[in-house]
């Protein structure tokens, strides 16, 4: 029986978790898949988004001792994570140098080892970190045309598809407060809603073709398929 907690920082993602990553993982033996938002609403406020990085090792920690047969994994985005001081995430400050699969790999080795650190390895050892590059919308340029389709907004397929093709992967569509993903869907579509557009997006980009496209993706969901033998 192979349980799974999926943190996550917004409602995106958490629908993401339920309608899309969940019944995957069904197919691959989990008989519970179910995603939670970090931190109480204070602290989301607070922070306008992802919370610092002690609230969410201490909620995972948290969960995993009190489920001892559970892992735990992440859905954050790279883009606006705190990169120091006391709510700064591990490795988010040194990792700007490298290339887009190192930089989340540095910060997903930095977090498993802060982890470790502070909690130990017996329940480390559950703990999946995963960072989606550069934000969670990047994975919906996946397939631009399915993408236009999900949001019933087929006329933007072209649109869409000049964005993917400024970059080598979808995971490459950067991440500052102008050209981060969602703030080019925003450019194109003013009434975009995250939680409802960017799920039937994802829906219909389909998670084959997000793990083709996407390397960071592909690494952490081939990890979480492979939980039900570890």
């Amino acid at each position: 029986m192979t349980r799974l907690l999926v943190h996550v920082e917004g409602q995106t993602e958490e629908e993401f978790v339920n309608e899309v990553l969940a019944p995957h993982l069904y197919n691959f033996g989990f008989t519970w898949v179910a995603a939670r938002l970090v931190g109480g609403p204070r602290a989301r406020k607070r922070r306008g988004g992802i919370c610092g990085w002690p609230i969410v090792r201490t909620e995972v920690a948290k969960h995993l001792s009190d489920d001892t047969n559970a892992f735990a994994t992440t859905i954050v985005d790279y883009y606006a994570l705190p990169k120091s001081g006391v709510n700064g995430w591990p490795g988010r400050d040194t990792c700007e140098h490298l290339a887009v699969p190192q930089q989340a790999q540095h910060i997903v080795d930095a977090l498993a080892a802060d982890f470790s650190a502070r909690h130990g390895e017996h329940l480390a050892g559950r703990f999946i970190p995963f960072i989606a590059m550069h934000e969670f919308e990047g994975l919906l340029f996946s397939h631009p045309d399915r993408m236009a389709q999900g949001m019933g907004l087929s006329a933007l397929s072209g649109s869409f598809q000049n964005i993917r093709g400024s970059f080598a992967t979808p995971e490459h569509i950067n991440d500052s407060p102008i050209t981060a993903p969602s703030k080019r869907i925003l450019d194109l579509v003013p009434g975009y809603q995250k939680v409802l557009h960017g799920n039937l997006a994802a829906i219909e980009v389909s998670l084959p073709t997000m793990r083709s496209e996407c390397e960071v993706f592909a690494s952490w969901l081939s990890r979480l398929e492979a939980l039900q033998n570890a």
